[in-house]
């Protein structure tokens, strides 16, 4: 039995969900809580699986129900059921630990689903969400390399075209020790792991331009 507790202020929306769930054989609906701070008290309390937890609440946000019951339930999953999708909404939900998003127009099927697969350690996140996320990652990665010195980005390129410490060392004319120090700052700066990864990094951008 998935233990699960349902977080949400509206009366008829949470009634509404916790009539179905009790229906679904493997789901145990263990508490149901009216505000963020009551839930987060609920779950300290009772230790379930997962929660179904509202965003936007009277005595708070469900960010911040989040971020209690992740101080003290970590391993607890905790999926936002909401009706917003905006940037303000989303990722401070996620940062704050939220491991599933979806929205409230979703079929009780769904949300059923939803839960189950966070139970198995898989999240769901909305697609209008997921979109977001992804141009989020993709304008972040576009971004990194601006922090790279002049010279860095030499070297990146260099990089880019396979060549070796040594083949940098003398096409920019600076000490082998030097184009180390350069390479692991590159590789800091651009959260990469190896040199590998940043020269793919260097091709994404289309940072190869010959030296």
């Amino acid at each position: 039995m998935i233990r699960v507790v349902v977080v949400d202020d509206h009366d008829v929306v949470r009634k509404g969900v916790v009539a179905y769930l009790m229906t679904e054989p493997d789901l145990d609906i263990v508490g149901e809580a009216s505000s963020g701070n009551k839930g987060a008290e609920l779950v300290s309390e009772l230790n379930p699986d997962v929660v179904l937890m509202d965003l936007i609440m009277e005595d708070g946000t469900g960010i911040d129900a989040t971020k209690k019951i992740m101080k003290t339930n970590p391993e607890c999953k905790i999926i936002i059921l909401t009706s917003y999708y905006d940037d303000e909404k989303v990722f401070p939900a996620l940062e704050a630990g939220a491991f599933s998003y979806i929205l409230k127009t979703s079929s009780a099927e769904e949300i059923a689903g939803a839960i189950k697969k966070a139970y198995k350690g898989e999240n769901v996140i909305e697609p209008k969400v997921a979109s977001k996320m992804m141009n989020r990652f993709r304008s972040s990665e576009r971004k990194l390399h601006d922090d790279l010195t002049e010279r860095e980005l030499e070297v990146l390129m260099c990089i880019g075209e396979g060549m070796t410490n040594q083949e940098i060392s003398d096409s920019l004319y600076i000490g082998i020790k030097t184009v180390k120090t350069h390479v692991s700052n590159i590789l800091s700066k651009l959260e990469v792991h190896d040199r590998t990864q940043a020269a793919v990094y260097a091709h994404r951008n289309k940072l190869l331009k010959k030296v």
